[in-house]
C-alpha cells in the first residue's frame, strides 16, 4: 500500500484509477516514476504536479540506462470493482520490471500518477497520487516492483 497519498489526490485516486480503465480520456494512463530522493514525506504531499515534484531541489527522476517510465493504460490494469463485501476498493497494478538496469541513481521510491493525455501531455499536467519506499542500488541486473497482493492503494 501506499506510503502517502498526495494532497491534490486525496479522495480522486480511485476515480483516477477508473477513468484509465474506462479511456476516459482515451490517452490517459497510470504513469509509474521512479525517483531518488532525501526529501520529506510532509514536503512530497503538498507538491501538485510531476513538474513539481521534479522541481523539488532534494528530489529527481532517476537516469539509469535501462530505466523508463512506465504508462498504464486501461489494458494494463485490474478492472475497477469495489470491494461490497468488504465495503472498499483496492486499486492494483501488475508488478512493474525494468531489464538490465545499469548502475548510477540510486532508487528510493515510485510513484503511481495519473495522465489525462499521454500523448501530449507535459510533467506539468500529470496528478500525482501514491508514494511509495523502494530502496536499492541498480547494478545491471533486472528490477521489478512487487506491488503488494492487496494493491498499492485502499480506499474505504
Amino acid at each position: 500500500m501506499a506510503d502517502l497519498v498526495f494532497n491534490i489526490a486525496k479522495g480522486r485516486v480511485a476515480e483516477l484509477y477508473n477513468r484509465v480503465d474506462l479511456n476516459d480520456p482515451a490517452a490517459s494512463a497510470l504513469v509509474i516514476i521512479i525517483w531518488n530522493t532525501t526529501a520529506t514525506d510532509a514536503t512530497l504531499r503538498d507538491l501538485d504536479t510531476v513538474a513539481a515534484i521534479e522541481a523539488d531541489a532534494l528530489t529527481a527522476e532517476v537516469t539509469n540506462a535501462g530505466y523508463a517510465r512506465k504508462a498504464l493504460t486501461d489494458a494494463d490494469i485490474v478492472a475497477f470493482a469495489p470491494d461490497d463485501a468488504n465495503d472498499r476498493v483496492d486499486l492494483d497494478i501488475p508488478d512493474q520490471t525494468w531489464t538490465a538496469v545499469a548502475a548510477g541513481s540510486a532508487w528510493t521510491d515510485f510513484s503511481t500518477n495519473y495522465d489525462n493525455d499521454t500523448a501530449a501531455g507535459t510533467d506539468a499536467n500529470i496528478v500525482p497520487m501514491t508514494w511509495h519506499d523502494f530502496v536499492l542500488t541498480p547494478d545491471g541486473s533486472d528490477i521489478t516492483a512487487q506491488i503488494a497482493a492487496a494493491g498499492f492503494f485502499r480506499a474505504s
